[in-house]
């Protein structure tokens, strides 16, 4: 491990009878939800174990496809960003624009009040930079929020108590004119009762969006406990017209903060409360719901639920996933990876994870681990249903003579079909049994993976370059095994590794794809291609939404997409390109199936 285990607390664990709160490995709270290139990205503040005030110093990234089942990116974020603060890493938000994801933040300044700053980077996980050195606006007031309207006017909101925004300009690092304070009227944000100082409902957390022309405030109303409520006007700014409860006073945390985004048709409203063992006001945890909007635009009473958002899809097990990859976690930790990306740590004897909605198919006939122990190892069991359900292999994991020193553990599976909750259930002895990377299922049959050579394991066998360039098998920086395959001399953007598919492939069928990316420099967005030739006709078909890729890390690019031709085909080639620019970069574990 990277960290010694004194350092971490025990990680949270609780019976996997449900899907909320989404995060159970550490106390999160303040969620703001970004989608982006097929992804849910979830922002949160952290807060630290046994807090007894809002004690918070980093910030959390988190994401998924399909709503249940998210995948921790670490902490690209903490109060170290910024020099000039000193504490307080409290409720933010992330939005996306001119290629760049801005995160904007309230800290306490050094030696005086809370600041709102703002941090930028080209990836949404991260690492995130200050943008300015210095903070965006300062009165003292916390909870910034930015909006991006139809017309590309950028607007910050914030404050508690009172409520402000400025017009940010398009570099959404700097604004227009000054701050701008938003009447809070009763007509506009509600009646509250029995404090002559604050007479609206109004708290904190504003959250504003547009949804058909009408534009909503989302706002935590009236601590304490606080609950969630809305309203809405026909301009950005305002006048605002109150509507009532969004979530009632609800959970063990006295207060809320709101999130509101569409994802895949359906639209979701995140929260938190403190429903992990040993939460409450100061100790919080994220939870998110499914919603659909009256039919006149309200919104409905969302009430907090165990049960959570149902999944959207299925999850491939034929593809690599990362271990910090879960629906439920009991008992471990993650922790930076030296193979880039995160890994689970901490894992003891009885310890499991609960990936949702695993679509097995057929069947499944092996599984393979990437696992590191410094220690004497132990098992993973695979288990469907729950922790104590039906074992269909289990395999045994040795001492590495690391907790970094990585290699692979493979086992035979046999009964794993159809779409299954799966359990990782982890045993062994006495203390940290091992860490693990990453995992895969081989289907039955065994040739599912279209790409020859996909782990680069073999060097260069199979691989060609589309375009200019050239490739080397690499060992220094891999994803998984020992190489992975470095491409150089890019004269072009669509240039990159390729491999000829034309005689793999069937006319209509959708294919899922997963490539690991890792620039050598640089900071481009990459992309898997198929260029399909039929009939002398050239398509080009992106198997993978572009997605930003950097040196620091892997990469994962993936995605489900239909494949078909009219007439013959004569030729179709996959190959990995970026959307701009000629940098070198690493490909690894790719996989078309």
């Amino acid at each position: 491990m990277l960290l010694s285990p004194l350092l971490i607390c025990t990680a949270l664990a609780v019976p996997a009878k449900a899907d909320n709160p989404i995060i159970q490995t550490i106390y999160t709270a303040d969620p703001a939800a970004l989608v982006h290139n097929g992804r849910v990205y979830l922002y949160t503040g952290h807060d630290e174990d046994g807090s007894t005030n809002f004690t918070m110093r980093e910030w959390r990234v988190w994401s998924s496809a399909d709503m249940v089942n998210w995948t921790d990116h670490g902490t690209p974020m903490n109060l170290a960003t910024f020099s000039w603060a000193d504490a307080n890493a409290w409720a933010g938000q992330t939005v996306y624009r001119n290629g760049q994801f801005y995160w904007y933040v309230p800290v306490r300044q050094r030696g005086g009040g809370m600041a709102i700053g703002v941090a930028v980077s080209s990836s949404p996980t991260g690492p995130f930079r200050d943008a300015l050195g210095r903070p965006l606006v300062a009165n003292g007031e916390i909870d910034p929020h930015a909006f991006i309207d139809d017309n590309g006017q950028a607007y910050l909101y914030w404050g508690n108590p009172n409520l402000w925004y400025v017009r940010l300009n398009a570099d959404m690092i700097s604004y227009s004119g000054s701050s701008t304070q938003i009447p809070l009227t009763t007509a506009g944000f509600g009646t509250r009762t029995g404090n002559p100082s604050r007479p609206t409902l109004y708290e904190e957390a504003p959250w504003v969006y547009k949804r058909n022309g009408l534009y909503y405030n989302v706002f935590a109303a009236e601590c304490c406990s606080e609950f969630i409520a809305y309203s809405t006007a026909t301009g950005p700014t305002g006048p605002w017209t109150y509507r009532g409860t969004v979530m009632p006073r609800q959970g063990s945390s006295f207060t809320n903060h709101p999130a509101i985004v569409d994802f895949n048709g359906n639209s979701y409203f995140f929260y938190h409360n403190g429903a992990l063992p040993g939460g409450g006001g100061f100790t919080r945890s994220v939870a998110v719901e499914r919603f659909t909007y009256n039919a006149n635009g309200t919104i409905p009473t969302i009430n907090m639920t165990t049960a959570g958002a149902p999944q959207v899809g299925t999850l491939n097990p034929y593809v690599t996933q990362e271990a910090e990859t879960a629906a439920w976690s009991s008992g471990v930790e993650t922790e930076p990876s030296t193979e880039g990306g995160r890994n689970l740590s901490f894992v003891g004897n009885g310890d499991y994870v609960k990936i949702k909605g695993v679509a097995f198919g057929a069947g499944a006939t092996s599984f393979t681990a990437r696992v590191a122990s410094g220690a004497s190892g132990g098992a993973i069991e695979i288990r469907l249903g729950s922790p104590t359900g039906t074992q269909v292999g289990r395999c045994t994991v040795g001492g590495t003579g690391g907790w970094q020193t990585w290699t692979n553990a493979t086992c035979a599976v046999s009964g794993a079909t159809g779409t299954q909750d799966l359990y990782l259930r982890f045993t062994g002895g006495s203390g940290n049994l091992f860490n693990l990377n990453w995992w895969r299922f081989t289907a039955a049959g065994g040739a599912t993976n279209l790409v020859t050579n996909g782990d680069l394991e073999s060097g260069t066998t199979g691989w060609g370059v589309f375009g200019a360039g050239t490739l080397a098998s690499n060992t220094s920086v891999v994803h998984g095994g020992s190489r992975s395959l470095a491409i150089t001399g890019r004269t072009g953007s669509w240039n990159g590794p390729s491999q000829d598919l034309t005689a793999k492939l069937t006319n209509g069928r959708s294919y899922t794809t997963s490539a690991w990316v890792r620039t050598q420099s640089g900071t481009p967005t990459a992309k898997v291609t198929l260029a399909v030739t039929a009939n002398g006709t050239t398509n080009y078909v992106s198997l993978t939404p572009a997605a930003p890729v950097s040196s620091t890390a892997w990469t994962q690019l993936t995605g489900t997409v239909p494949v078909s031709w009219s007439g013959t085909l004569t030729s179709a080639t996959l190959y990995v390109e970026t959307t701009s620019g000629t940098d070198g970069f690493y490909v690894d574990d790719v996989s078309v199936q």
